[in-house]
Protein backbone atom coordinates (compact mmCIF):
# COMPACT_ATOMS: atom_id res chain seq x y z
CA UNK A 1 0.00 0.00 0.00
CA UNK A 2 1.21 3.57 -1.24
CA UNK A 3 1.11 6.09 1.82
CA UNK A 4 2.04 9.58 0.97
CA UNK A 5 4.76 11.23 3.04
CA UNK A 6 4.67 14.98 4.35
CA UNK A 7 6.63 17.25 2.49
CA UNK A 8 9.72 18.30 4.47
CA UNK A 9 9.46 21.71 2.89
CA UNK A 10 6.12 22.35 4.41
CA UNK A 11 5.79 25.76 5.86
CA UNK A 12 3.59 26.17 9.33
CA UNK A 13 2.51 30.19 9.70
CA UNK A 14 2.10 30.36 13.35
CA UNK A 15 0.34 32.40 15.27
CA UNK A 16 3.33 34.73 15.97
CA UNK A 17 6.39 35.87 14.26
CA UNK A 18 9.54 37.25 15.74
CA UNK A 19 10.82 40.65 14.22
CA UNK A 20 14.03 39.36 13.47
CA UNK A 21 12.37 35.83 11.78
CA UNK A 22 9.91 38.63 9.74
CA UNK A 23 12.93 40.74 8.48
CA UNK A 24 14.90 37.64 7.59
CA UNK A 25 12.35 36.63 5.78
CA UNK A 26 11.39 39.61 3.84
CA UNK A 27 15.54 39.94 2.37
CA UNK A 28 14.95 36.00 1.64
CA UNK A 29 11.90 36.78 -0.08
CA UNK A 30 13.26 40.54 -1.98
CA UNK A 31 12.99 39.26 -5.23
CA UNK A 32 9.56 38.41 -5.20
CA UNK A 33 9.00 41.82 -3.56
CA UNK A 34 10.32 43.01 -6.85
CA UNK A 35 8.05 41.01 -9.09
CA UNK A 36 5.53 42.09 -6.99
CA UNK A 37 6.35 45.80 -7.62
CA UNK A 38 6.41 44.50 -11.44
CA UNK A 39 3.01 43.34 -11.50
CA UNK A 40 1.32 46.12 -9.30
CA UNK A 41 2.63 48.57 -12.06
CA UNK A 42 1.53 46.39 -14.91
CA UNK A 43 -2.06 45.84 -13.42
CA UNK A 44 -2.38 49.56 -12.72
CA UNK A 45 -1.71 50.32 -16.68
CA UNK A 46 -3.27 47.18 -18.01
CA UNK A 47 -5.03 48.24 -21.41
CA UNK A 48 -4.05 51.97 -20.96
CA UNK A 49 -2.88 53.38 -23.85
CA UNK A 50 -1.19 56.14 -22.51
CA UNK A 51 0.35 53.17 -19.80
CA UNK A 52 2.89 55.31 -17.17
CA UNK A 53 2.32 58.94 -19.28
CA UNK A 54 -0.43 58.60 -16.74
CA UNK A 55 2.24 58.85 -13.18
CA UNK A 56 3.16 62.09 -14.90
CA UNK A 57 0.13 63.45 -16.01
CA UNK A 58 -0.52 63.44 -12.40
CA UNK A 59 1.74 66.31 -11.21
CA UNK A 60 1.19 68.03 -13.88
CA UNK A 61 -2.82 68.29 -13.60
CA UNK A 62 -2.56 69.14 -9.74
CA UNK A 63 0.31 72.13 -11.08
CA UNK A 64 -2.46 73.33 -13.29
CA UNK A 65 -5.36 73.46 -11.29
CA UNK A 66 -3.91 74.97 -8.09
CA UNK A 67 -2.03 77.58 -10.43
CA UNK A 68 -4.95 78.67 -11.48
CA UNK A 69 -6.65 78.62 -8.14
CA UNK A 70 -3.66 79.95 -6.10
CA UNK A 71 -1.93 81.79 -8.20
CA UNK A 72 -4.12 83.24 -10.69
CA UNK A 73 -7.52 83.49 -8.84
CA UNK A 74 -6.59 83.98 -4.97
CA UNK A 75 -2.82 85.22 -6.14
CA UNK A 76 -1.23 83.68 -3.64
CA UNK A 77 2.20 85.46 -4.21
CA UNK A 78 4.45 82.34 -4.06
CA UNK A 79 7.66 82.98 -6.74
CA UNK A 80 7.64 80.58 -9.80
CA UNK A 81 4.18 78.76 -7.96
CA UNK A 82 5.03 75.56 -10.29
CA UNK A 83 8.18 74.92 -8.90
CA UNK A 84 7.04 75.74 -5.39
CA UNK A 85 4.27 73.03 -5.85
CA UNK A 86 5.99 70.35 -7.55
CA UNK A 87 9.04 69.82 -4.82
CA UNK A 88 6.53 69.25 -2.46
CA UNK A 89 4.27 67.33 -4.64
CA UNK A 90 6.46 64.71 -5.08
CA UNK A 91 7.28 63.75 -1.98
CA UNK A 92 3.64 63.76 -0.79
CA UNK A 93 2.71 61.64 -3.61
CA UNK A 94 4.87 59.03 -2.71
CA UNK A 95 3.46 59.12 0.75
CA UNK A 96 -0.35 59.06 0.20
CA UNK A 97 -0.09 56.70 -3.19
CA UNK A 98 1.72 54.33 -1.09
CA UNK A 99 -0.28 54.20 2.01
CA UNK A 100 -4.07 53.85 -0.22
CA UNK A 101 -2.56 51.39 -2.30
CA UNK A 102 -0.83 49.43 0.68
CA UNK A 103 -4.38 49.70 2.66
CA UNK A 104 -6.04 47.09 0.55
CA UNK A 105 -3.35 45.29 -0.88
CA UNK A 106 -3.38 42.21 1.26
CA UNK A 107 -7.82 42.29 0.64
CA UNK A 108 -7.39 43.02 -2.98
CA UNK A 109 -4.75 39.56 -3.21
CA UNK A 110 -7.03 37.36 -0.98
CA UNK A 111 -6.35 34.27 -3.18
CA UNK A 112 -2.59 34.55 -3.43
CA UNK A 113 -2.64 34.73 0.28
CA UNK A 114 -4.39 31.81 0.91
CA UNK A 115 -3.27 29.75 -1.51
CA UNK A 116 0.47 30.18 -2.05
CA UNK A 117 3.14 31.07 0.88
CA UNK A 118 4.94 34.15 1.67
CA UNK A 119 5.86 37.15 4.00
CA UNK A 120 2.70 38.70 3.57
CA UNK A 121 4.53 41.99 4.15
CA UNK A 122 5.53 41.65 0.94
CA UNK A 123 1.82 42.98 -0.14
CA UNK A 124 1.83 46.60 1.19
CA UNK A 125 6.25 46.89 0.53
CA UNK A 126 5.43 46.27 -2.79
CA UNK A 127 2.51 49.15 -2.85
CA UNK A 128 5.64 51.48 -1.48
CA UNK A 129 7.94 50.25 -4.47
CA UNK A 130 5.58 50.73 -6.81
CA UNK A 131 5.00 54.74 -5.52
CA UNK A 132 8.63 55.30 -5.34
CA UNK A 133 8.66 53.97 -9.15
CA UNK A 134 6.33 56.98 -9.76
CA UNK A 135 8.34 59.16 -8.15
CA UNK A 136 11.20 59.11 -10.61
CA UNK A 137 8.55 58.95 -13.17
CA UNK A 138 7.26 62.23 -11.44
CA UNK A 139 10.55 63.95 -11.31
CA UNK A 140 10.69 63.92 -14.77
CA UNK A 141 8.01 66.81 -14.67
CA UNK A 142 9.38 69.09 -12.24
CA UNK A 143 13.10 68.52 -14.73
CA UNK A 144 10.59 69.52 -17.13
CA UNK A 145 9.43 72.70 -15.32
CA UNK A 146 12.95 73.25 -13.99
CA UNK A 147 14.52 73.23 -17.34
CA UNK A 148 11.26 75.82 -18.61
CA UNK A 149 11.98 77.89 -16.15
CA UNK A 150 15.50 78.29 -16.31
CA UNK A 151 15.31 77.74 -12.25
CA UNK A 152 18.56 77.33 -10.34
CA UNK A 153 18.33 74.64 -7.57
CA UNK A 154 20.15 74.61 -4.32
CA UNK A 155 23.00 71.95 -4.84
CA UNK A 156 23.73 72.34 -0.86
CA UNK A 157 20.48 72.20 0.34
CA UNK A 158 19.94 69.01 -2.62
CA UNK A 159 22.00 67.03 -0.93
CA UNK A 160 19.53 66.35 2.08
CA UNK A 161 17.11 65.30 -0.15
CA UNK A 162 17.68 61.63 -0.66
CA UNK A 163 18.41 61.10 3.05
CA UNK A 164 14.42 62.96 3.29
CA UNK A 165 13.64 60.56 0.40
CA UNK A 166 15.19 57.53 2.89
CA UNK A 167 12.97 58.62 5.90
CA UNK A 168 9.80 59.42 3.68
CA UNK A 169 10.19 55.64 3.03
CA UNK A 170 10.57 54.28 6.35
CA UNK A 171 7.63 56.26 7.64
CA UNK A 172 5.59 55.17 4.72
CA UNK A 173 6.96 51.84 5.34
CA UNK A 174 5.75 51.18 8.42
CA UNK A 175 2.20 52.42 8.18
CA UNK A 176 1.61 50.96 4.92
CA UNK A 177 2.34 47.44 6.86
CA UNK A 178 0.03 48.32 9.90
CA UNK A 179 -2.86 49.70 7.88
CA UNK A 180 -2.62 46.64 5.58
CA UNK A 181 -2.84 44.51 8.10
CA UNK A 182 -5.69 46.35 10.37
CA UNK A 183 -7.61 46.33 6.91
CA UNK A 184 -7.96 42.64 7.10
CA UNK A 185 -9.98 43.33 10.47
CA UNK A 186 -11.49 46.40 9.75
CA UNK A 187 -13.07 46.75 6.14
CA UNK A 188 -13.28 50.88 7.11
CA UNK A 189 -9.99 51.40 7.94
CA UNK A 190 -9.07 51.64 3.54
CA UNK A 191 -11.93 54.49 3.38
CA UNK A 192 -10.41 56.32 6.43
CA UNK A 193 -7.20 56.56 5.18
CA UNK A 194 -8.85 58.19 2.18
CA UNK A 195 -10.53 60.51 4.22
CA UNK A 196 -7.25 60.82 6.74
CA UNK A 197 -4.99 61.58 3.87
CA UNK A 198 -6.92 64.22 2.30
CA UNK A 199 -6.89 66.22 5.66
CA UNK A 200 -3.08 65.37 5.91
CA UNK A 201 -2.78 67.03 2.75
CA UNK A 202 -3.48 70.18 3.98
CA UNK A 203 -2.08 70.12 6.94
CA UNK A 204 0.98 69.85 5.09
CA UNK A 205 2.79 73.39 3.49
CA UNK A 206 2.79 71.80 -0.01
CA UNK A 207 0.47 74.68 -1.83
CA UNK A 208 0.87 77.50 0.61
CA UNK A 209 3.69 78.40 2.69
CA UNK A 210 5.41 76.89 6.32
CA UNK A 211 5.98 80.44 7.62
CA UNK A 212 2.51 81.01 7.44
CA UNK A 213 2.00 78.78 10.17
CA UNK A 214 5.64 80.23 11.62
CA UNK A 215 4.08 83.47 12.02
CA UNK A 216 0.63 82.65 13.79
CA UNK A 217 2.47 80.28 15.96
CA UNK A 218 5.42 82.62 16.56
CA UNK A 219 5.56 83.64 20.47
CA UNK A 220 3.31 80.46 21.35
CA UNK A 221 3.96 78.08 23.74
CA UNK A 222 2.52 75.50 20.98
CA UNK A 223 4.66 76.41 18.44
CA UNK A 224 6.01 73.31 18.63
CA UNK A 225 2.95 71.59 17.31
CA UNK A 226 3.67 71.82 13.45
CA UNK A 227 6.10 69.68 13.72
CA UNK A 228 4.42 67.00 14.60
CA UNK A 229 3.40 66.16 10.99
CA UNK A 230 6.58 64.52 9.95
CA UNK A 231 5.42 65.35 6.31
CA UNK A 232 6.33 69.08 7.13
CA UNK A 233 9.57 68.21 7.16
CA UNK A 234 10.38 65.97 4.61
CA UNK A 235 8.59 68.51 2.20
CA UNK A 236 10.32 71.73 3.61
CA UNK A 237 13.63 69.71 2.56
CA UNK A 238 12.98 69.05 -1.04
CA UNK A 239 11.10 72.51 -0.73
CA UNK A 240 14.50 74.18 0.62
CA UNK A 241 16.59 71.84 -2.19
CA UNK A 242 14.80 73.02 -4.78
CA UNK A 243 12.69 75.54 -4.65
CA UNK A 244 15.43 77.54 -2.43
CA UNK A 245 13.55 80.80 -1.56
CA UNK A 246 13.65 82.10 1.75
CA UNK A 247 11.95 85.40 1.82
CA UNK A 248 10.97 87.57 -1.12
CA UNK A 249 11.03 91.37 -0.76
CA UNK A 250 8.15 92.95 -1.66
CA UNK A 251 9.65 96.14 -3.52
CA UNK A 252 7.26 96.82 -6.93
CA UNK A 253 6.98 93.31 -7.38
CA UNK A 254 3.43 91.00 -7.70
CA UNK A 255 4.98 89.26 -4.48
CA UNK A 256 2.24 90.11 -1.80
CA UNK A 257 3.71 90.52 1.69
CA UNK A 258 1.88 88.23 4.60
CA UNK A 259 1.53 91.57 6.72
CA UNK A 260 0.05 94.55 4.82
CA UNK A 261 3.10 96.58 5.60
CA UNK A 262 4.84 98.64 2.69
CA UNK A 263 8.08 96.89 2.05
CA UNK A 264 7.34 93.61 4.09
CA UNK A 265 9.03 90.31 3.54
CA UNK A 266 7.12 87.22 2.14
CA UNK A 267 8.90 84.55 3.84
CA UNK A 268 8.18 81.34 2.03
CA UNK A 269 10.61 78.61 3.53
CA UNK A 270 12.40 79.04 7.08
CA UNK A 271 15.28 81.63 6.65
CA UNK A 272 18.40 81.54 8.71
CA UNK A 273 18.68 77.90 8.99
CA UNK A 274 22.01 75.99 7.47
CA UNK A 275 21.57 72.40 6.01
CA UNK A 276 21.75 71.04 9.79
CA UNK A 277 18.84 72.00 10.66
CA UNK A 278 17.12 70.26 7.71
CA UNK A 279 19.16 67.01 8.72
CA UNK A 280 18.83 67.13 12.17
CA UNK A 281 14.39 67.41 11.06
CA UNK A 282 15.01 64.51 8.66
CA UNK A 283 16.84 62.64 11.32
CA UNK A 284 13.78 63.00 14.00
CA UNK A 285 11.51 61.55 10.80
CA UNK A 286 13.46 59.13 10.41
CA UNK A 287 13.80 58.21 14.33
CA UNK A 288 9.77 58.20 13.83
CA UNK A 289 9.90 56.18 10.84
CA UNK A 290 11.50 53.25 12.61
CA UNK A 291 9.62 52.79 15.50
CA UNK A 292 6.53 52.95 13.41
CA UNK A 293 7.70 50.20 11.65
CA UNK A 294 9.36 47.72 14.70
CA UNK A 295 5.34 48.25 16.19
CA UNK A 296 3.88 47.80 12.75
CA UNK A 297 6.30 44.24 12.17
CA UNK A 298 5.02 43.60 15.57
CA UNK A 299 1.50 44.16 14.94
CA UNK A 300 1.63 42.13 11.79
CA UNK A 301 3.90 39.47 13.08
CA UNK A 302 0.80 38.83 15.70
CA UNK A 303 -1.63 38.60 13.09
CA UNK A 304 -0.12 36.87 10.51
CA UNK A 305 -1.54 33.32 10.93
CA UNK A 306 -5.14 34.54 11.13
CA UNK A 307 -4.87 36.94 7.34
CA UNK A 308 -5.92 33.92 5.55
CA UNK A 309 -9.39 33.00 7.34
CA UNK A 310 -9.96 36.75 7.84
CA UNK A 311 -10.09 37.20 4.58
Amino acid sequence: MTTLSEPTDARVIGSRLGLREQVGQIWAYRHLLLRMVRKELKVKYKNSFLGFFWSMLNPALYLVVFWLVFQVLLQAGIPNFPIYLLSGLLAWNVFSTGLSSAAVSITMNGALVSKVYFPREILPLASVGAALVHFFLQSVVLLAALVAFRYDVSFAHALAIPPALVSLLLLTSGLAIFLAAANVYLRDTQHLVELGLLAWFWMTPIVYQQQIIASRLDGKSWEWVQWLNPMTSVVLVFQRGIFNVVSTANSGSSVRPIADTPGAVLRILPSGMDAGWYLAHIGAVALVGIVILILALAFFGRVAGNLAEEI
